[in-house]
């Protein structure tokens, strides 16, 4: 038996540890990852110190191949006391040249090297957060327009077309009060025609009277009618409740006695 015993409910090895994304949509996502990182709020936003940076997108000659020179260009701070934590520092993307700048970045902590060619949406976006510091080599930035097309020059990937934005200027507020479009929209309706709340004739007695005017004569009558019925039998339960006179009482017994009387009189069994 092992210490501490087995863990509940293990990973197993068949999961559905992947997802089939189109590729379109990948595209998408990756050149949506390059365009922000030439924006400095974005950048800004994600932890970047780049105040000192003269502009974005970052672009510096192909001769870094040296590693004081690659320091140089990060000026990386140090990490002390963060055994596990490494923080996402700026992404070198080169071109043509390869190994000398590899091997120049690859000992700085926190700094990747991609291949223009090979962009990984990882790297451009860890965590799904958009405005990474990428830094381009010259002749990257140059091979972008041929890889990813432009407004103006196809891609080299088959049936790609770059996406464009749908509106040219993002302010829509200002869009929506500019004179052209308010010359052609349709005044504000100031006036408003609202429906009539409906109200139940059966418990709205204007309502009903709309409807029905002899429904408040029978309205009248049948209250009427309900009054004289409890008149009455208010009257005839208290002649019941009233208490009879004392000669009155010695008539109605001295009347069924007499009535007793004559019927044991004309009865068959009057001798035992």
């Amino acid at each position: 038996m092992c210490r501490g015993g087995r863990m509940f409910a293990p990973t197993k090895i068949w999961r559905r540890w992947h997802r089939k994304i189109k590729v379109n949509q990948k595209r998408y996502a990756v050149v949506s990852a390059i365009a922000s990182s030439a924006v400095p709020s974005l950048v800004m936003a994600r932890g970047h110190k780049i105040e000192s940076v003269p502009e974005l997108p970052l672009v510096i000659g192909d001769s870094a191949e040296k590693i004081s020179a690659a320091i140089d260009i990060l000026k990386q701070g140090k990490t002390r006391n963060r055994r596990y934590i490494s923080r996402k520092g700026s992404l070198i993307v080169y071109g043509t040249e390869g190994a000398k700048l590899v091997k120049a970045f690859r000992n700085i902590p926190g700094v990747e090297v991609a291949n223009v060619e090979r962009l990984n949406l990882l790297k451009l976006a860890p965590g799904g957060h958009l405005g990474r510091f990428v830094i381009w080599t010259k002749s990257a930035f140059e091979k972008l327009d041929s890889i990813d097309g432009s407004f103006d020059k196809t891609s080299e990937k088959k049936g790609y077309i770059l996406p464009r934005s749908k509106m040219v200027n993002a302010d829509l507020a200002r869009t929506i009060n500019s004179d052209e479009v308010q010359s052609v929209v349709k005044p504000i309706k100031k006036k408003v025609k609202r429906a009539p709340m409906k109200k139940n004739p059966l418990k709205n007695l204007n309502t009903m009277l709309k409807l029905n005017p002899y429904a408040k004569t029978a309205r009248r009558m049948s209250l009427l009618a309900e009054a004289q019925r409890v008149k009455a039998k208010k009257e005839k339960l208290d002649k019941k409740r009233a208490q009879i006179p004392k000669e009155e009482a010695a008539a109605i017994k001295a009347a069924g006695k007499a009535w007793y009387q004559t019927m044991i009189s004309d009865s068959d069994y009057t001798e035992f």
